[in-house]
């Protein structure tokens, strides 16, 4: 469950256009891996000044997503919000859609309950489409392991956990995903860790391509019960990548090499 609103160098920090998509079929895209070395104004935006949904029990608030050593840090923290939250949380989001391809990224998380640390595609209906959506998302209620869903027209379908070893708070995670007409497949530190079962829909359209660290007190049994805390609590990316479908290998970690 995801977005209710929203308003490569190969080897160094920058984007590879292959083709802008805004629209049509998934199959449009752009390949780009980012290592965050800097912050990338023409392939991300910030999310700021709103909460998706009264669901969340966080703002997000663009000053919480910062470059630090190489890492991309995406923090939730105990702060006054424009909303009455008592915290603001991050997240950042492509500005192009991107459609068929290897999806990955190399992040770490420290622990606390009721909080998500997600990799995600989405489009939905604040972009004037049906909700559709591919998630990787971290519990950090419990970091050993990865909810991985996807959602079709708003329904989802092929929700499962798998097990993360060495847990997310201890050691960066390789997480990814390939996504065709056809299946979609998951994998964590290169292991094939879960597919699309045969028949079951899968998204189709082009969409947005999202990471974030967000709170909530509404879902006790999936996130856990939210645990206040002060401070800031922090997910640490190394690097995101997309390739499109039918590219080789662009970078020597990929899932593709």
């Amino acid at each position: 469950m995801k977005q209710a609103s929203k308003p490569l160098s190969i080897g160094a920090a920058a984007v590879v256009a292959v083709a802008i998509a805004t629209s049509g079929s998934a199959q449009e895209s752009a390949s780009f891996f980012d290592d965050f070395n800097k912050f990338d104004w023409s392939l991300w935006n910030k999310s700021d000044g709103w909460s998706n949904g009264e669901w969340m029990s966080c703002q997000w608030q663009g000053g919480l997503v910062s470059i630090s050593g190489g890492n991309l840090l995406l923090k939730v923290e105990k702060r006054p919000t424009s909303n009455g939250r008592d915290y603001a949380c991050a997240e950042i989001q492509t500005r192009q859609e991107v459609g068929y391809g290897t999806y990955e990224v190399m992040m770490k998380t420290e622990t606390g309950s009721g909080l998500n640390a997600a990799l995600f595609t989405y489009i939905g209906p604040s972009h004037g489409q049906p909700h559709h959506e591919i998630d990787i998302e971290v519990l950090t209620r419990d970091t050993s392991g990865v909810s991985l869903n996807t959602y079709v027209d708003g329904a989802p379908t092929n929700g499962k956990r798998v097990p993360v070893s060495p847990p997310t708070d201890s050691a960066f995670a390789h997480f990814a995903f390939t996504w065709s007409a056809e299946e979609i497949i998951w994998y964590v530190n290169g292991a094939e860790v879960h597919r699309t079962a045969p028949g079951t829909p899968i998204p189709q359209a082009p969409q947005k391509l999202f990471a974030s660290f967000w709170s909530s007190e509404s879902f006790p049994n999936w996130m856990g019960p939210f645990e206040p805390f002060e401070g800031s609590k922090t997910m640490t990316v190394d690097w995101i990548a997309y390739t499109p479908e039918g590219e080789a290998c662009r970078f020597p970690e990929s899932i593709l090499c």
